[in-house]
C-alpha cells in the first residue's frame, strides 16, 4: 500500500476553477463563468478577511478537496461563536485517504487558534456516506436547514389557509381593483 501526501494551503485565485468543479453543487445556478467568477470573489474575500479561510487538499501536488472555514455565531439568536467548515468537499478519486479528515480537523484547529468552543458544518440531507463521516467525527444534528423556492412557499402558505380567509383576500382583493378601474375611468372622464 503506498502512502499519499496530503497537505492543506490557502487557496489561491487560479484555484477558482477547481473549486467552482468542486463545488458546483452547492454553488448557485448559472454557466460555468459565473459560477468561477462567485468563487474568486470568495477566495478574494477569504485571503483578507481575518475571520475567514479557504483552504485546498491537495495529494501528491494534486488538487483533492477543499473546505471554507467562516467565523460566524451559533444561530442568529444565539450569538455564541463558531466555526463554520462551508462545504468540506473531497473529489471522489481521493476519498478514503484522509483528506476529508483533515479538512475537519482544520476546523478545529482553527477554532482552537481563535478560542472559539464549537465547530460547525453541513452535509446534504440525502448523502448518507457525509453525514455518517461527519458523525463519526463527532458531528451530531443541530438544526434542520429547509429551502424551497419563494412561490412555491407562498402557493403551499395560500392553500393552508382556511377557505374563509382566502375567499374575504380574494373578494378585498377584487373590490381594490373595481375602485382604482372606477377612479382611473373618473379621471379619464375630467380630462
Amino acid at each position: 500500500m503506498s502512502r499519499h501526501t496530503v497537505v492543506l494551503r490557502p487557496a489561491r485565485v487560479e484555484d477558482a476553477l477547481f473549486l467552482a468543479l468542486l463545488w458546483s453543487d452547492a454553488l448557485r445556478r448559472g454557466d460555468r463563468q459565473e459560477q468561477v467568477a462567485d468563487v474568486e470573489l470568495v477566495v478574494k474575500d477569504s485571503l483578507v478577511s481575518a475571520e475567514q479561510r479557504l483552504l485546498v487538499a491537495e495529494v501528491d501536488g494534486a488538487p483533492a478537496g477543499a473546505v471554507l472555514l467562516k467565523v460566524t455565531t451559533l444561530t442568529p439568536l444565539n450569538l455564541e461563536p463558531v466555526v463554520q467548515a462551508v462545504s468540506p468537499h473531497v473529489l471522489p478519486e481521493f476519498r478514503r485517504l484522509g483528506v476529508g479528515r483533515l479538512l475537519v480537523e482544520s476546523a478545529a484547529a482553527y477554532a482552537e487558534e481563535l478560542g472559539i468552543a464549537h465547530v460547525a458544518t453541513g452535509a446534504a440531507a440525502g448523502s448518507r456516506d457525509a453525514n455518517r463521516f461527519m458523525a463519526r467525527l463527532g458531528l451530531g444534528p443541530h438544526a434542520v436547514l429547509r429551502v424551497a423556492p419563494t412561490q412555491l412557499v407562498r402557493a403551499k402558505a395560500e392553500a393552508q389557509r382556511p377557505p374563509a380567509d382566502r375567499h374575504r383576500d380574494r373578494a378585498r382583493a377584487q373590490l381594490l381593483a373595481a375602485r382604482r378601474t372606477l377612479r382611473r375611468q373618473q379621471a379619464e372622464q375630467q380630462v
